[in-house]
C-alpha cells in the first residue's frame, strides 16, 4: 500500500472519529480559558466602592433555594430526614439514579415570575439571588453544556431563571444567582462518600475536579452571566477538598473577565471562617463580601459582608418545619444588620408546585408594610463612626452624605427618651417616621437629646415593631454606651 493510500486512509478515519466525537459530546464541549487581559484582584479602592455602591445602599434581599429537593420536602422512604431540605440527598444517601426520579417529577406549574418580584417588591427587597444550581447539581436554566436542567430532564420545560431575570427587571430589583462550586450528581466533582463515587477515596479527592472546572462550571458561568443580567454570582460548596485557594482566585478572575461590573461573595476562595463568613486574615483571599450564615456578626466590621438567614430552620422547603421567626424578629434582624454595616438576605424555600410558603409571604408582607415608613432608616444608609447602639433597645444609621441620623428603638417609647451619640441641629425637628408631628426636645452634653413622645403620636403611627426618630445633627463619637 503507497503512502499516498496510508494518509487517505488515516485522514477519513480521523475525520470519522472528529464527527462522532462531537456528536456524543454534543452539551459537553471542551473548553479552553480566555486570557484574562485584567487582574481583578488587585483593583483600586475607588473602583471596588463604585461597583459595591448599589449593593451597600441596597440593604436587604431575597435568598431562594428551590429545586427537586422541594419534592421529597424532608422525607425519604416514608420517613423523616435529619437536616435541612436541600441536603437531603447526601443526608439520606440517596443513590443519583434514585434521585433523578425526583428531578424528572420537578413540575412546579404554579410557579409565578411575576408574583414572586410582586412580593420582594413588596417586601422592600432590592435585590434577589436564586439557587441556579444547588450540591444536588439540577440546574434551574437551559444550560448548553448539560442535560441534567429543567429543561432537558423535568417535564416542566420551561427555564426558570429566564423567566424570574425578566419579572425582576420589571420591579427594578437586581438580579443574582447562586451557584455551587461541589457537584453530587456531575461524575468529574463528585466528593462525597457514596459508594458508586468511585473517585471519592482518592488522595486529594476527585482527580478529574480540573476537568469539572474547566469544562462545565466555567461554561455555566459563562452561559448565566451572558444571558440573565446576573449582577451577583453567590458561590458555595468551596470547602471541598479538590478546589483551591489558587482555583477560588483563578474563578474570580473568570467571572469579573466576563462581566466586570458583577459582585461576587466571598465563598469564591477557601477565605471564610465556617459560618461566621468572614475571611481569615492570614492570605490574600478572593471575594467581594463576606457570608455569615445563620448568624449576624457581634459588631461592625470595616469589611463588606451580608448576613443570610432562613425565616424557619431551613433553606430549601421542608414540609414538616413550622418553626417560623416572627415577623418582629425579622425587622430587628434588618435593623440589627444594617446598623453594623450590613446587607440582610433573607431566605424563602418554595414548594414543588412553585408556591411561596403563606407564612413566608405573611412574615414578608409585615416586613414590608414597616419599611414602607421608615426604609429611609435602612435604605442608603451607613454605620456611625463611634457605636452601632445604645443599651439594648436603640440602634443608629445615618444617611449617607447627609447629617440626618436615626435611632431606631427596638421597645415601644415611654413618654420620654433620652438619645445618646446625637448633638441634635438647633432649631431642627425631631420627628418619629411615619408621623409628621414634630416632637419636643432638649439636649443636654451631659444627657444627649431628650425627646417627649406623646402618647397620641404613638397611637397615630400604630406601631408594633420598632420605632424610627430622625434627628438632623451631628454624631458625638466619644460617647460610648454598652
Amino acid at each position: 500500500m503507497n503512502n499516498r493510500i496510508i494518509y487517505t486512509i488515516g485522514k477519513t478515519l480521523a475525520l470519522l472519529i472528529l464527527v462522532c466525537s462531537c456528536k456524543s459530546e454534543k452539551k459537553k464541549p471542551v473548553v479552553v480559558s480566555e486570557p484574562i487581559a485584567v487582574n481583578y484582584l488587585e483593583e483600586s479602592k475607588t473602583d471596588f466602592d463604585e461597583r459595591m455602591e448599589w449593593w451597600r445602599n441596597a440593604r436587604f434581599g431575597m435568598f431562594i433555594h428551590w429545586g427537586p429537593y422541594a419534592i421529597p420536602a424532608g422525607t425519604y422512604n416514608g420517613k423523616p430526614v435529619d437536616g435541612i431540605g436541600e441536603w437531603i440527598m447526601n443526608n439520606a444517601q440517596i443513590p443519583i439514579a434514585e434521585y433523578e426520579v425526583f428531578s424528572k417529577q420537578f413540575d412546579p406549574q404554579q410557579f409565578d415570575a411575576d408574583e414572586w418580584a410582586r412580593i420582594m417588591k413588596e417586601a422592600g427587597m432590592k435585590y434577589v439571588v436564586i439557587t441556579s444550581k444547588h450540591h444536588d447539581g439540577f440546574c434551574l436554566w437551559n444550560s448548553k453544556v448539560s442535560d441534567y436542567d429543567i429543561i432537558d430532564f423535568s417535564p416542566y420545560k420551561k427555564d426558570i431563571l429566564k423567566a424570574l431575570s425578566d419579572a425582576c427587571k420589571k420591579q427594578g430589583i437586581k438580579f443574582g444567582v447562586y451557584h455551587s462550586i461541589m457537584d453530587w450528581h456531575h461524575p468529574d466533582a463528585q466528593s462525597i462518600n457514596y459508594p458508586e463515587y468511585n473517585n471519592a477515596s482518592e488522595p486529594g479527592g476527585n482527580p478529574n475536579f480540573p476537568l469539572y472546572l474547566e469544562n462545565y462550571l466555567k461554561p455555566q458561568m459563562k452561559e448565566l452571566i451572558e444571558n440573565y443580567d446576573v449582577e451577583i454570582m453567590w458561590f458555595d460548596g468551596e470547602w471541598i477538598e479538590e478546589f483551591t485557594h489558587d482555583n477560588g482566585k483563578e474563578l474570580y478572575q473568570y467571572v469579573r473577565s466576563l462581566k466586570p461590573s458583577i459582585l461576587i461573595n466571598n465563598r469564591v476562595d477557601k477565605g471564610r471562617q465556617g459560618m461566621q463568613g468572614m475571611n481569615k486574615a492570614d492570605a490574600d483571599y478572593a471575594g467581594d463580601f463576606g457570608t455569615p450564615e445563620q448568624e449576624i456578626l457581634e459588631g461592625s466590621s470595616t469589611l463588606d459582608w451580608e448576613s443570610c438567614m432562613t425565616m424557619n430552620d431551613t433553606w430549601g422547603f421542608k414540609k414538616n418545619d413550622h418553626n417560623w421567626k416572627s415577623a418582629q424578629t425579622l425587622i430587628h434582624n434588618l435593623i440589627d444588620v444594617t446598623a453594623k454595616g450590613g446587607n440582610y438576605l433573607l431566605n424563602v424555600g418554595p414548594t414543588a408546585e412553585g408556591i411561596i410558603p403563606a407564612p413566608s409571604v405573611e412574615r414578608l408582607q409585615a416586613v414590608g408594610e414597616w419599611l414602607s415608613r421608615n426604609g429611609e432608616a435602612i435604605y442608603g444608609t451607613e454605620k456611625l463612626k463611634g457605636t452601632y447602639r445604645q443599651g439594648n433597645d436603640i440602634l443608629f444609621t445615618k444617611s449617607k452624605g447627609q447629617n440626618v441620623y436615626y435611632a431606631i428603638s427596638l421597645t415601644k417609647p415611654k413618654t420620654e427618651i433620652i438619645i445618646e451619640h446625637v448633638q441634635a441641629q438647633e432649631g431642627s425637628d425631631i420627628v418619629l417616621l411615619g408621623s409628621s408631628i414634630p416632637l419636643e426636645w432638649t439636649y443636654t452634653s451631659e444627657k444627649g437629646v431628650k425627646i417627649s413622645v406623646p402618647s397620641t403620636v404613638l397611637e397615630e403611627l400604630d406601631e408594633n415593631h420598632a420605632w424610627t426618630f430622625k434627628i438632623e445633627g451631628n454624631e458625638i463619637v466619644n460617647k460610648i454606651s454598652e
